[in-house]
């Protein structure tokens, strides 16, 4: 197996033949995958912003009652790339922290930096009655045009 390196300045192959283009089979938001997730944002791009909500089906659950970290690993995920995406950011994530407190229901995202190279985002998902449930923070490689 051989690694590939590339100098400061020079563009990697994934950078070079990086296209944001989307066939419609994403797990988290893909209309044409029968096991996706099926998630529809709404984008504020003034405040910077986006909203979604997500029924928790039996099937998405680990242990009995509870939702599978995965899951809303996920969610939160797509949240904050999709955001990212609908504001012009071509970017890639680079990292994602999350601190899981309970059970998901509405998630919302937010811009909270954008750099050169850089977008920072974060994302929650409360119950309806406002009870903070998961709370995450991505950062966000962004992509040369």
């Amino acid at each position: 197996m051989g690694q590939s390196s590339h100098r400061i300045g020079e563009k990697s192959q994934l950078e070079e033949s990086m296209e944001f283009v989307s066939n419609g089979y994403c797990f988290a938001c893909g209309e044409k995958n029968p096991h996706g997730l099926k998630m529809k944002f709404q984008v504020d791009p003034e405040k910077q912003t986006i909203q979604t909500e997500f029924t928790v089906e039996p099937i998405y659950q680990g242990w009995d009652g509870v939702v599978h970290g995965g899951i809303i690993s996920t969610l939160l995920d797509e949240t904050m790339a999709n955001l990212v995406y609908h504001l012009g950011f071509k970017g890639i994530a680079a990292s994602l922290e999350v601190r899981f407190k309970h059970r998901a229901l509405q998630i919302t995202g937010e811009i909270t930096e954008v750099h050169k190279k850089l977008v920072k985002a974060k994302a929650s998902l409360k119950k309806e009655d406002g009870t903070l449930l998961a709370t995450a923070t991505s950062s966000f490689v962004r992509q040369s045009p």
